[in-house]
């Protein structure tokens, strides 16, 4: 699920383009969205461009492309089930996580999956995600990909994690501490780094495997 704002804008977009046949200049979203900087629009549409939802012509101006439409609620990140039977272990599988930009952390599970036994490498809680987005192709993690993720707040500098932004976006991406702030890296050089104060960001888990259907 997009927040609030995202929703706004690709909405905004969308008719936009319908109406016109040109996106919106970005003093125009800013306008529309009633921000008081461009800087904010930048954002939100990397994180649109991120999530898949739109993709950016960058040599050409005003030229945005709708790739798909929101099409599913999703409000907090669950419980998490585990289960062992014989050389598996039984998770839940919920929603997407954007390998990209934010999302809201998914509430719906969507069943349960098997996982081989050997991924599970503590007795911590387990479950999976399945990945929407590129922005973390160069580190192996597709589109479509299923993350395995412990869930866990103990994480080190280079971890994949899931990280809660502001209580209500979620999104995966390779975890950087510093002093007062954390980065949010993406594994390809298409998307920006994020930077976060130290409250804004809780971690609710660490990428331990993933499942590719081929």
């Amino acid at each position: 699920m997009l927040t609030s704002k995202q929703s706004k804008l690709l909405d905004y977009l969308k008719n936009t383009l319908k109406d016109n046949n040109i996106s919106p200049s970005f003093d125009e979203m800013r306008k529309f969205l009633g921000l008081s900087s461009k800087s904010g629009v930048h954002r939100l549409i990397s994180s649109l461009e991120e999530r898949g939802f739109i993709r950016r012509l960058h040599n050409k101006a005003r030229a945005i492309k709708i790739i798909k439409e929101e099409d599913y609620e999703a409000p907090s990140l669950p419980e998490t089930y585990s289960n062992t039977s014989g050389n598996s272990y039984k998770i839940f599988i919920y929603g997407s996580i954007s390998a990209g930009t934010p999302l809201e952390a998914i509430q719906n599970s969507e069943g349960h999956l098997n996982v081989p036994i050997d991924m599970i490498k503590n007795n911590n809680q387990h479950y999976a995600l399945k990945v929407s987005g590129e922005s973390m192709i160069n580190a192996g993690i597709l589109d479509g990909d299923i993350a395995i993720l412990e869930k866990t707040n103990d994480v080190i500098n280079g971890d994949i994690v899931v990280a809660l932004i502001d209580g209500q976006e979620a999104t995966l991406k390779r975890f950087r501490k510093k002093t007062n702030s954390i980065a949010l890296e993406p594994a390809n050089k298409k998307f920006e780094t994020r930077i976060f104060g130290l409250g804004r960001v809780l971690i609710q888990g660490k990428l331990v495997g993933l499942i590719r259907n081929y």
